[in-house]
């Protein structure tokens, strides 16, 4: 390595996941990885869900879905050649396409195929194109999801101010450790974001404090309130980053891109 050079940063490959529906988990991984991107980390968001709406939200039309993870995962191309850029500097994209849904019957009892995905992912660990991968999951427990906690460094799991947030939780970490028991030791809860928090609904302070005296500081400081612009966003294939930058979503999401960032650094400093 020249002496000007720099070492690669190893790539953090983080899941965006919770099998219950509903809760902003794509919304969070669009807009966690926009504002990861505006604080000068380079992403590549990975669209594992078959409605592709984080493809949608972030302004992806079919015609440049030529190539998707579907395609990936069944062996026909490489994650690179999936790559589409985003109009946003730092972040790309692996778009989802519908037939998506038929994975799991088409890859039938192929060896490895909880692992097609982390497969893929292992030549982009080396190139050190990206410091983060991001994968949004579809809202259950079925290959796809499995793909990607078996290729994940870490979970990070979104989880919305309302009354049945904890038991949805619950569940996750049962699956979690299903996933750390047969197919990837070293999956960890990289943390809990709250989300669509009402600062005038008392049931939103209540579960925070539940799921913060349950989880301790695995819980985000951040918390991401219920804000329409944010809602409004996807319908303009834009991050809410992008549609509104002082809107109060966007500027909660910038800050659960630095404590992201921090907690990961604190976690390299400890390893080191």
């Amino acid at each position: 390595m020249a002496a000007d050079q720099k070492p690669h940063r190893a790539l953090r490959v983080l899941v965006v996941a919770n099998q219950k529906g509903g809760v902003g988990k794509t919304t969070t991984a669009i807009n966690l990885g926009t504002a990861l991107a505006a604080v000068g980390e380079r992403v590549l968001l990975i669209d594992s869900d078959p409605q592709g709406n984080a493809s949608t939200g972030l302004g992806i039309p079919h015609s440049k879905r030529k190539i998707t993870l579907y395609d990936v995962l069944m062996g026909d191309a490489p994650l690179a050649d999936a790559i589409v850029e985003t109009a946003l500097p730092g972040l790309d994209i692996v778009p989802a396409h519908a037939d998506l849904s038929g994975v799991e019957l088409e890859l039938g009892q192929q060896a490895r195929r909880s692992f097609k995905l982390r497969d893929a992912i292992d030549p982009i660990r080396q190139s050190g194109a990206y410091t983060y991968v991001l994968i949004d999951c579809p809202p259950s427990l079925n290959l796809l999801t499995v793909n990607a906690m078996a290729a994940s460094d870490a979970v990070l799991v979104p989880l919305q101010c309302e009354f049945f947030a904890l038991e949805g939780l619950s569940q996750l970490v049962r699956t979690i450790e299903l996933v750390r028991g047969s197919l990837n030791p070293n999956l960890e809860i990289q943390g809990v974001v709250l989300t669509m928090y009402d600062r005038r609904n008392s049931l939103s302070e209540q579960v925070a404090k539940d799921v913060r005296a349950h989880f301790g500081g695995t819980v985000y400081a951040t918390v991401i309130p219920r804000n329409v612009r944010v809602s409004e966003a996807p319908s303009f294939g834009k991050p809410v980053l992008v549609y509104d930058l002082k809107c109060a979503g966007s500027q909660a999401y910038l800050k659960l891109a630095r404590e992201v960032v921090v907690r990961e650094r604190d976690r390299r400093a400890q390893a080191a």
